[in-house]
């Protein structure tokens, strides 16, 4: 970075977090910065050949988007604009102290420097500390791109940076929170205030514009699931013998859709002989897999660990900040080759657990499996090299693990299977059975044991073999019903359909379930969740739709690479939620009245744990002492007679979990607050002693 110098005042840079200030300080100073702290916020100070600097960080979005009027009941709003986040949320009430601090730190500045992550929300919280509280300096500040807190790429980013040209990025992440303000603000207020209209106490229904779409593919997977209707069919499948040891074909047809059909095999084949008439054998090559974006990571550690797709994004985020790994909101399965593909790795090799594989690595040609998916802003997630500064929790050890094992993965060779088939026949009727086993292990060494290559081997047989048919049998089946999304199918819906971005998906998956429109880990729809789409559905349908949320996402691309205007989608959005609004305000009173039924109808299902295992018929719910007012479980056959009951702890939101006690059959509910939610069977005679401390 070589701007042209002024003779008093320093560069101040904002970083959008505390540990990446710090990061940054340590990274241009080489590690002589004086931290202090200036009307509470961490400000850290040095001086860089020759030229003074201050770092100090937002600590998250200090502006957010608001309608002027203190009533929040008051609809439709369309004057919106930014304020001081204190203004508007009170989880962010030290924003205007932070506000405050950077603004008295720009007035002694002569330069500014942006070092918020680069994405829309990182470029946003920028943009906005830049004109806001160092008045207007977005457009003169330097922009610092990095995609990794280590040293080396820190300095070079600084030493690149350059004035923001267009401010697109901004532009559009300052356009979506307008558009999504104004889409959520207008929708959740009308829901809500129509339900209380209906008589009884106000609570917060919300709707966005890629909630109401991500919503209505939990609907329609209900829906489906409610109108599927299982068919049967048979399967046959043939038992021979083979050198004193039984082997199992299936017929050559999957499945047979008349019993009579399945009869006629079983019949024709037993007690005959078997004739093999082909062995096909031959060897493939199975690639790794590609490099990690943050879907795909997402949607690995929920198949791995049952992480949400929420938390492993946090998890993540914290192991970028700890410079342990690279940016994580990013869409790209590539690895550019200005990586140091051999430095990351010889990094890795100081830790006992990965310096076996590296070391194999490093005696070849470094040259990675790559996906097609990119992202302009950045790489896709990559460990850095660098060594943990502290040690790392549980559940980061397990994402950091899976992300350097998956980078290790992509430099190794293919594995080596080879496939065998056999064609068995008996009469006119056909049998097969085929399997696999792993002749070289390739990158399933380094990854094997997140997603290995299971063996299954067949018996040595040659063309002409005569096999006993020991038996054939043949088994009525019934198509599968389809199976309900769960938070890491959701994610995959969302990405294939095009909602939401890649920052924004688990945030949006979370709050349907915060919100009680989707309960269990397969997310089926509430009675609330089913009414909300209903009534879209009825009186508003395009806002469940993907069409129109997928329309809004290309416009926003288009304000990101200068082909759009915001102003104009901005004007548009207002435009189409009068349309919107119009069509639910002439049925207010309807609206009002099934969402309040639906409100009711979720409530007393959230508070049902699960089967009474005394009485065998009641359902055991969570209930309050009149008298007391403290918290227990009973059954709902008291008045029948059942006194089946059990304590529960007076602190924390209770949920019950997807089965019941593996010992005692009583519910299994999670307690949440605090840190990790406690896993508590309610049964206090329960085998297994009751709590045990878990993740979820």
């Amino acid at each position: 970075m070589n701007p042209e110098s002024r003779p008093d005042g320093y560069t101040l840079v904002v970083c959008e977090k505390p540990d990446a200030a710090r990061r940054v300080s340590e990274a241009l100073s080489g590690g002589g910065a004086e931290a202090s702290v200036a009307d509470g916020v961490t400000v850290f100070r040095f001086n860089a050949d020759g030229e003074d600097f201050v770092v100090c960080s937002a600590q998250g979005h200090v502006y957010a988007v608001s309608d002027p009027f203190e009533e929040r009941t008051v609809y439709p709003i369309f004057d919106v604009e930014w304020y001081p986040s204190d203004m508007v949320e009170k989880e962010n009430a030290n924003a205007g102290r932070r506000i405050a601090a950077i603004r008295k730190l720009s007035e002694g500045a002569r330069r500014f420097v942006n070092a918020c992550d680069f994405d829309f929300e990182g470029e946003t919280i920028g943009f906005n500390v830049l004109r806001y509280a160092c008045a207007g300096r977005e457009d003169q500040a330097l922009r610092a791109k990095f995609s990794t807190l280590t040293k080396e790429e820190l300095v070079e980013a600084f030493r690149s940076a350059k004035p923001n040209a267009g401010q697109g990025l901004a532009r559009a992440g300052r356009a979506r929170h307008l558009v999504d303000f104004i889409w959520g603000v207008n929708l959740s207020r009308f829901l809500s205030q129509s339900a209380l209209g209906s008589g009884h106490r106000y609570r917060t229904v919300s709707m966005g514009r890629v909630q109401g779409p991500t919503l209505n593919f939990v609907v329609e997977k209900e829906r489906e699931i409610q109108r599927f209707v299982p068919t049967p069919f048979w399967k046959v499948t043939g038992l021979f013998k083979k050198d004193g040891e039984t082997v199992v074909a299936a017929y050559s047809k999957d499945r047979l859709d008349r019993r009579a059909d399945a009869a006629r095999v079983t019949s024709d084949c037993s007690g005959g002989e078997g004739k093999v008439v082909s062995v096909r054998r031959s060897v493939v090559q199975v690639p790794p897999y590609p490099p990690f974006n943050i879907g795909d990571l997402q949607k690995e550690a929920y198949s791995a660990f049952g992480f949400s797709p929420s938390r492993t994004l946090q998890i993540a985020e914290r192991l970028y900040l700890g410079a342990l790994i690279s940016y994580p909101r990013t869409g790209s399965q590539k690895l550019p080759r200005s990586l140091n593909y051999r430095g990351i790795l010889q990094g890795l090799a100081g830790l006992s657990e990965y310096s076996k594989g590296v070391a194999e690595l490093l005696r070849g040609e470094l040259r990675p499996v790559e996906g097609i998916k990119t992202d302009p802003a950045h790489p896709a997630i990559h460990p850095t090299g660098e060594r943990p500064r502290r040690p790392l929790d549980a559940s980061e050890s397990k994402v950091y693990d899976i992300v350097v094992r998956r980078f290790l993965s992509v430099f190794a060779p293919p594995a080596k299977r080879e496939m065998v088939t056999v064609a068995i026949r008996v009469g006119e009727h056909e049998f097969r059975l085929g399997g696999g086993r792993t002749v070289f292990p390739g990158w399933t060494t380094l990854y094997g044991r997140y997603r290995g290559l299971k063996d299954a081997d067949v018996p040595q047989m040659n063309e002409g073999d005569r096999l006993k048919v020991v038996e054939a049998r043949n088994e009525e089946q019934f198509e599968s019903r389809p199976s309900r999304y769960n938070q890491s199918s959701l994610l995959e819906k969302m990405e294939r359909e095009r909602i939401g971005t890649k920052a924004t998906r688990a945030e949006v998956i979370s709050t349907l379930v915060a919100r009680g429109y989707v309960a269990g880990a397969g997310l089926a729809p509430t009675e609330l969740g089913l009414s909300v789409v209903e009534t879209m559905k009825r009186f508003a349908p395009s806002i469940i739709t993907v069409e129109l949320t997928r329309e809004i996402e290309e416009r926003l691309e288009g304000v990101e690479n200068g082909s759009g205007e915001d102003r104009d989608l901005v004007r548009e959005t207002v435009r189409s939620m009068t349309k919107q609004l119009a069509g639910l305000s002439t049925n207010e009173e309807s609206v009002g009245r099934e969402i309040d039924a639906a409100l009711m109808a979720t409530v007393a299902a959230s508070y049902v744990l699960g089967d009474c295992p005394v009485c065998k018929t009641g359902k055991l719910r969570l209930i309050r002492s009149k008298k007391t007012g403290k918290r227990f479980v009973g059954c709902s056959n008291y008045s029948s007679g059942c006194r089946a009951s059990a304590p529960l702890p007076q602190r924390g939101a209770i949920k019950a979990a997807a089965k019941p006690c593996q010992h005692c059959s009583w519910p299994v509910v999670y307690v949440l607050g605090g840190g990790h939610p406690w896993r508590l069977c309610v049964n206090p005679a329960c085998p297994s002693k009751g709590v045990k401390r878990n993740e979820v």
